[in-house]
């Protein structure tokens, strides 16, 4: 009997393991499609609430894509514009970080702190660093090059959004299984939606004040800023790091420090008080799993997994605790309250 399980234990480990292989594998097939999927989850209230107005289904469908499609054109002409400004004078300001660096290091040792100054600048290049969050912006916009792939799969996720719970409910014949499928997507529109709320507040809030201080490029950063708040624990911390370095670079250590305090207020502020009050506690996974969840899916389907981790840790947790044989799954992903309770 026990040798019985260890094989099958044997067997669902290689299952995993070249399911895990076929995922990151097909991820350019993949990765457009639960970018539309999470686009379409996104667009659905929207598109619920022009039909709710009594509007046809063709003409709130129509008016949801054409807003989306106005939201991104705009932002992208913004975008790329600065993208390729930025490109050209990148090597400038990576010459003049290098030579403020070097200068700190100067004054450090006139003061007797001896460092590696060569060996810590190979280790943290300063073009890399400032390449990084322009490479990040141009991969998001290059899923977007086959747009009509995404746009097409947005409406007719969009169109089958209405009949799809009916149809579960019917080849299944199960009450609880459409319940399960409800709550997946209740918790993942809810999470997608909110998120999305916070994050564009943050993203504004960086380009109003970056425009205030002066910082070139205020948009840029505030985009990424925006994309960089999907990522759990360390998403803005990135985001923030070369609208600091430009700063330096372009307005001195004062406005630096400006720009820090500004990043650490927004942080507050949204992160702390604006995002926990709208959304609660309703995400039940631990802090070690939000972590764990942005490494696992960043290493499998790149940055878009990395900014699509929580949803989809989310959905896998209401999956796993749907079935008794992995419901201690769905435990080791939670936050341990409910057995804090029970005990």
């Amino acid at each position: 009997m026990n040798s019985g399980k260890i094989g099958y234990s044997f067997v669902v480990m290689a299952s995993i393991v070249v399911i895990l292989a076929g995922i990151k594998n097909s991820a350019e097939i993949l990765i457009p499609f639960l970018l539309s999927l999470f686009i379409a989850i996104i667009l659905s209230p929207s598109y619920s609430f022009f039909k709710k107005k009594g509007l046809p289904e063709l003409l709130s469908l129509g008016l949801v894509i054409a807003i989306f499609l106005l939201f991104i054109t705009l932002v992208a002409k913004l975008i790329g514009t600065s993208v390729s400004d930025f490109s050209a004078n990148i090597d400038v300001y990576s010459q003049k970080l290098s030579l403020q660096y070097f200068s700190v290091v100067e004054y450090l040792k006139s003061l007797g702190i001896d460092i590696p100054a060569q060996e810590l600048s190979n280790v943290v290049n300063s073009k890399e660093i400032l390449t990084f969050s322009t490479t990040v912006v141009q991969n998001m916009g290059s899923i977007f090059t086959n747009g009509f792939v995404v746009i097409f799969t947005v409406i007719f996720m969009l169109l089958e959004s209405t009949h799809f719970e009916n149809k579960i409910d019917y080849a299944d014949g199960k009450r609880a299984t459409i319940i399960h499928i409800h709550e997946i997507f209740t918790k993942i529109k809810s999470y997608m939606l909110l998120k999305t709320l916070v994050s564009l507040l943050t993203g504004f809030l960086i380009w109003i004040f970056l425009l205030l201080i002066g910082t070139d490029y205020a948009f840029l950063w505030a985009v990424l800023a925006f994309l960089f708040n999907f990522i759990p624990n360390i998403g803005s911390i990135i985001a923030a790091v070369p609208a600091l370095l430009i700063t330096i670079v372009q307005l001195g250590s004062f406005s630096a420090f400006l720009v820090t305090l500004l990043y650490l207020s927004v942080n507050i502020l949204v992160g702390s008080v604006v995002e926990p009050k709208l959304m609660g506690r309703g995400l039940g996974l631990s802090s070690l799993v939000v972590f764990l969840s942005l490494v696992f899916w960043g290493w499998l389907l790149g940055i878009v997994g990395m900014l699509l981790s929580i949803p989809l840790t989310i959905m896998a947790k209401i999956v796993f605790d749907a079935h008794e044989n992995t419901k201690w799954l769905a435990v080791l992903l939670g936050t341990g309250e409910q057995i804090e309770k029970k005990s």
